[in-house]
C-alpha cells in the first residue's frame, strides 16, 4: 500500500494531526498514564521487554495450565497452530487472540490478556500464524502478511468448535490487520459468525509504516530485521532442501530486505503491489459489518497518526484514538493488567451482552 516514493506522505509528527481532522467518536481522553510513562517508545518497548515477562507468565500460569495445542485445517493444506484454554466446567464464549508480526502466542501482550479473559470466563484461543512460534515446519512456503485465506480457514475451523456461538477477535499491529480484513471480507458469510473484532493499534498502512521504521530510531528497524532473519533462519532449519537465507544477514535496511524476499518468494512483482495487498486504509474497509473497534495512539512510533486520516468509516467500526500508548502499549504501570486489557474485556463483556453467546 506504499504508493510509489513521489506521492508519500511524510511522517508527520502525531500532534500535527488535530482533533478537527479525526471523527469526533474518535478522541479519547480515557488512558492518562502517569508523566513518566508518557514517552511512546517507552510504552512501545514495555510492552514485550523481559521486565515484565516474570509477573505476566505467573500471572497467566491458569490459562496455560488450562492450554491444549491444535492445528487447524485452514485449506489448501494449510496448518496453523493453536491454543485452546476453556474455562473449568463449560465452555465459555470464545475469544480468538492473534499476534503482531514476529510474536506469537506466547508474546506476553497475548498470555497477559489471554489471563484476563479466561478469568471473565471466556473460551479463549491463542492463534499463531504460519511461521510464527515453534510452527515453521508445519508449511512449506513462507509467511506474508497478504495470505489472508488460511487466516479466514482457520477462523472457519474454529467456528466448527463453537458451533451455533459468535466468536469474538481480538488482534495486536499486523493481528489487528490481518482481523479486520477477515471480518471484512467474510462480511455476509453464514459459515463465520463474528460478533466483534477488536484491533489494537494495527498496521493501516504498510507503507507509512515501513518509513515510519526508516526513519525513526534505529533500534525498531534493527530488531525486526534481527527478529525476521530469526525466523528466516528457522524455516531454512526446517526445510533445507527449499531455502537458503545466508545472504539475508547482510541487509540492515527493512525496505530492501522486503523487496528482496518479495521478488524471490511471492507472487507480488513489486514492493508496492505487495504493501498495497494488505493495507486497510482508502475503501478497504467500507465493507465491514460487524461491530469493530480500532484502538491507537496519536504517539505510536511504528503506525504513522496520518494513516488513521486514510481510513473509511463503514457505521459499524469505532475508532478510538489515545493522546499516549506507543505502539501496542497503553500501560499505567509495570506491572498488573494493562488499560488495554481491561478496554477489551469491557468491551467484549458488553458486546456478548448485546449480541448474545
Amino acid at each position: 500500500m506504499e504508493p510509489s516514493r513521489r506521492r508519500q506522505q511524510p511522517n508527520r509528527d502525531p500532534p500535527a494531526l488535530t482533533g478537527a481532522s479525526l471523527p469526533v467518536r474518535a478522541q479519547s481522553e480515557e488512558f492518562q498514564p502517569p508523566g513518566w510513562l508518557r514517552n511512546s517508545h517507552l510504552q512501545s518497548m514495555l510492552a514485550s521487554m523481559t521486565v515484565r515477562r516474570g509477573p505476566v507468565v505467573r500471572r497467566a500460569a491458569p490459562v496455560v495450565a488450562a492450554e491444549r495445542q491444535m492445528l487447524l485445517d485452514c485449506g489448501d493444506g494449510v496448518r496453523l497452530q493453536c491454543f485452546r484454554s476453556t474455562p473449568p466446567g463449560c465452555s465459555g464464549t470464545p475469544a480468538v487472540l492473534l499476534h503482531g508480526w514476529e510474536g506469537s502466542a506466547e508474546s506476553l501482550y497475548v498470555l497477559s490478556l489471554a489471563q484476563q479473559l479466561f478469568e471473565s470466563g471466556f473460551d479463549v484461543v491463542r492463534l499463531n500464524l504460519r511461521d510464527h512460534g515453534a510452527t515453521h515446519h508445519l508449511n512449506r512456503e513462507l509467511f506474508h502478511s497478504c495470505r489472508l485465506p488460511e487466516v479466514i480457514g482457520a477462523m472457519r475451523s474454529l467456528q466448527g468448535l463453537f458451533p451455533g456461538k459468535l466468536m469474538y477477535l481480538v488482534g495486536f499491529s499486523l493481528g489487528g490487520n490481518f482481523l479486520l480484513r477477515v471480518a471484512t471480507d467474510t462480511a455476509g458469510d453464514p459459515s463465520l459468525r463474528i460478533g466483534k473484532v477488536i484491533a489494537v493499534s494495527p498496521v493501516l498502512d504498510p507503507g507509512a509504516t515501513l518509513i515510519a521504521l526508516e526513519r525513526g530510531i534505529p533500534g525498531y528497524q534493527l530488531y525486526f530485521i534481527r527478529k525476521w532473519m530469526s525466523s528466516l533462519l528457522k524455516k531454512q532449519a526446517a526445510w533445507p532442501a527449499d531455502y537458503d537465507f545466508g545472504h539475508f544477514g547482510k541487509f540492515t535496511n527493512l525496505r530492501r530486505m522486503t523487496a528482496d524476499l518479495i521478488r524471490h518468494f511471492t507472487e507480488y512483482p513489486t514492493l508496492d503491489d505487495y504493501l498495497n495487498g494488505y493495507s486497510i486504509t482508502g475503501d478497504r474497509l467500507a465493507g465491514l459489518d460487524v461491530p469493530a473497534s480500532i484502538i491507537t495512539s496519536l504517539d505510536d512510533p511504528i503506525i504513522p497518526a496520518h494513516s488513521i486520516e486514510g481510513l473509511a468509516h463503514p457505521p459499524s467500526l469505532q475508532l478510538v484514538v489515545t493522546r499516549w500508548g506507543g505502539h501496542c502499549g497503553f500501560l499505567e504501570r509495570l506491572t498488573g493488567p494493562t488499560w488495554i486489557e481491561r478496554r477489551i474485556v469491557a468491551e467484549l463483556q458488553e458486546a456478548v451482552a448485546e449480541g448474545g453467546r
